[in-house]
């Protein structure tokens, strides 16, 4: 099981945004952002980009695959 919607969730709150702001930020609808928190729906790989890199973490960190937000320069 994908930890993206716990990791998703984790960095809009840490970033006190809402749903609906990180929807506008990435030209998305607020129902698409509580589908990825929920684990109904995952963003294609264009759109996990996008996410990555507004939050400044790795893509294998959203989906889990590592503990580290970032790789090491």
């Amino acid at each position: 099981m994908s930890r993206f919607p716990q990791r998703l969730k984790l960095l809009r709150e840490e970033k006190q945004l809402y749903q609906k702001d990180l929807a506008k930020a990435l030209d998305l609808s607020r129902s698409t952002i509580t589908a990825y928190e929920s684990g109904k729906r995952e963003p294609d790989q264009n759109t996990l980009n996008r996410i990555a890199n507004l939050f400044d973490v790795s893509v294998d960190y959203l989906m889990g695959r590592t503990e580290f937000r970032k790789f090491p320069s």
